[in-house]
């Protein structure tokens, strides 16, 4: 297999209530909707799907890498988002945080050089 993209998904019952959600979390509103249930992000080299999927919604995991946590923390935090405490060591930096419906998201920093 040759693969040259990924998305990770977001499966959710109430696709409007995450569009405005994730439009908060990316700072922008989706790239495009190719199909009526489905909305996506592209992101440096990556994309992150949302999609209207009742069966499987809540059941979605997805790391994030970003280069700067506590940034992040503090911009999301604003807007109402809430984290997990930070965790740090040698790998880095990690902070989980779940959407409306009970998809875990994990931002990821790597360790700074």
């Amino acid at each position: 297999m040759r693969c040259i993209g990924l998305f990770a998904v977001a499966p959710v019952q109430d696709l409007a209530a995450a569009l405005d959600w994730y439009a908060t979390l990316f700072g922008r509103a989706a790239d495009d909707r190719p199909i009526p249930d489905l909305a996506q992000w592209y992101l440096d080299g990556f994309g992150f799907q949302v999609m209207r999927e009742p069966a499987r919604a809540g059941k979605g995991m997805a790391t994030l890498v970003v280069s700067d946590i506590e940034a992040e923390r503090e911009r999301l935090g604003a807007a109402g988002i809430r984290f997990e405490e930070t965790q740090r060591g040698d790998f880095g930096a990690i902070a989980r945080l779940d959407d409306p419906e009970g998809n875990r998201l994990i931002l990821a920093e790597p360790p700074k050089r």
